[in-house]
């Protein structure tokens, strides 16, 4: 399996290297122009916006020193292979953010809302992350936290996330107030979701999976009105221990409607779950 990984990380090497770059520079640009004006808080780049504020200490700095100790803490606690992947992010970042400061001087947005600059900035911050995770790197900081904390008290790591990140935002409310602590908030969440639509892409499809009692009427339905293909898959209820019928079809999303309401008319007791589907390949 280790060989599988290395062939993985060794495709188009230079265009992963490319869109690396590109997204940290994005991230660090975001960084200067958007989040340390604004007072946004968030990983360890929020860190360097608080003692900056705090202390008049230059954020790079102090992103690489938070950088370099959870890479230390990294080695110690999760070992040489989760520490290596994170080893060029978390050292590259700090130097983005330093050089991109002569850049931000370039952007004046005059009496333009701050939350309109806040949003601006998550999306850009968004965008630059995926970029960086979709080409197999991270920017190590808090992901690194996340991590730890995610394998030594037993959570996942979308829980870790919101002890490590909550806890650097909850301190933006007592150094920056209510305000800055929202827009805080706002800024995580958004990053969250471009991040995830730029690693995933926007789903063009839709999986749905329906058991119902008139299978041959559903199947026929699809086939022919929609004409979309279908898997039958076995299943068995894991309660009651029943043996059924499983309906599989992928449906473009501007279709989904006439799926919905399709299955609904024919069986208004069928029981469907849909999911995203954002890459759909080869053939049945």
């Amino acid at each position: 399996m280790d060989s599988v990984i290395r062939e993985i990380y060794k495709k188009d090497r230079l265009v992963r290297y490319a869109f690396f770059l590109l997204g940290m520079l994005i991230i660090s640009l975001s960084y200067n122009v958007f989040v340390l004006p604004n007072d946004i808080v968030y990983g360890v780049g929020g860190l360097g916006v608080i003692f900056y504020r705090t202390m008049g200490i230059d954020p790079s700095i102090v992103i690489m020193i938070g950088s370099v100790l959870l890479l230390i803490l990294s080695y110690f606690l999760l070992g040489w292979e989760a520490t290596r992947n994170s080893i060029i992010g978390s050292l590259l970042y700090p130097v983005f953010v330093k050089i991109t400061v002569p850049l931000s001087g370039y952007f004046d947005f005059g009496t333009t809302e701050t939350i309109v600059t806040v949003i601006c900035g998550s999306v850009l911050s968004g965008f630059g992350l995926g970029l960086v995770f979709k080409s197999g790197f991270t920017t190590g900081g808090t992901d690194i936290l996340n991590q730890i904390v995610s394998k030594y008290f037993k959570v996942s790591i979308g829980k870790a996330m919101l002890f490590t990140d909550g806890i650097i935002i909850a301190i933006a409310l007592f150094v920056f107030g209510f305000q800055k602590f929202i827009y805080s908030i706002i800024n995580m969440y958004i990053i969250g979701v471009i991040t995830d639509k730029v690693i995933l892409g926007i789903s063009e499809s839709k999986c749905f999976y329906i058991i119902t009692a008139h299978e041959t009427e559903i199947k026929k339905y699809i086939l022919n009105n929609l004409s979309h293909g279908v898997t039958v898959l076995d299943a068995r209820g894991g309660y009651t221990g029943n043996v059924m019928k499983v309906i599989m079809c992928i449906i473009p999303t501007k279709e989904y409607f006439k799926a919905k309401e399709g299955i609904r008319s024919i069986d208004p007791n069928a029981f469907f779950l849909v999911t995203d589907a954002y890459e759909v390949s080869g053939e049945k």
